[in-house]
């Protein structure tokens, strides 16, 4: 295969995925048919199937892309950076992203229908959420996020953030608008110990905060 045909089948593909995605979350998967993906993306029916089994493998393909670059946000906040900084940064992306991309941040939320999904798709959510998991983990053992399972408390702050991440997507927020940063303390404020500031340690390492320091971002 020459190269100009690999690179116009590669288009054809990515515009199969695109619209696959904004169907799937506009319409809803089962509402969604293989002529209305053809025709968004400007080729013949059965051309979908020279690139993918059917329905369901599109499915997957988008909903394992947004879980990647979802677990890559996760994966660029590293430490020492605070947990209560770390999941700051985490659910700003998230945010941002719904404004860049609605339909790929309503696919990393998508849960109607997960009975579709394959094994690779289900490691693809658990890789994400447990990153996430790791940062509360990290914020339980320096006494910043409560008692309790870390999966527990990973899943209360996704599920707020989740709720900022819609209106975004929906257009009913910005990315900058004050209730995105309000809902990102609230997420925070929902799963942290009482009393926890989000600094495990000030700068002589004996857990307590330097005079006159505010609570950690």
């Amino acid at each position: 295969m020459c190269a100009s045909t690999r690179r116009s089948g590669d288009a054809t593909r990515q515009r199969l995925l695109r619209a696959a995605l904004e169907l799937f979350t506009t319409n809803g998967f089962r509402s969604t048919t293989t002529p209305e993906i053809a025709r968004r993306a400007g080729v013949a029916e059965g051309t979908i199937y020279r690139h993918f089994s059917g329905k369901e493998h599109l499915l997957n393909e988008v909903y394992r892309a947004a879980h990647r670059w979802a677990s890559g946000l996760v994966t660029e906040t590293e430490l020492p950076q605070p947990p209560k900084e770390r999941l700051h940064r985490i659910g700003r992306r998230l945010i941002e992203g719904a404004e860049r991309d609605p339909a790929a941040a309503r696919m990393l939320l998508l849960t109607r229908d997960e009975r579709h999904l394959d094994e690779r798709s289900r490691d693809a959510a658990r890789e994400f959420r447990g990153g996430l998991q790791q940062v509360v983990a990290s914020g339980k053992s320096d006494g910043l996020v409560r008692a309790g399972p870390a999966d527990l408390w990973a899943a209360v702050w996704l599920a707020l953030v989740a709720f900022a991440v819609e209106r975004v997507a929906a257009g009913e927020w910005t990315a900058e608008q004050p209730q995105t940063a309000q809902l990102l303390e609230a997420a925070w404020d929902a799963i942290k110990q009482t009393g926890a500031s989000g600094n495990a340690r000030d700068s002589d390492g004996d857990g307590r905060d330097p005079a006159g320091a505010g609570p950690g971002v």
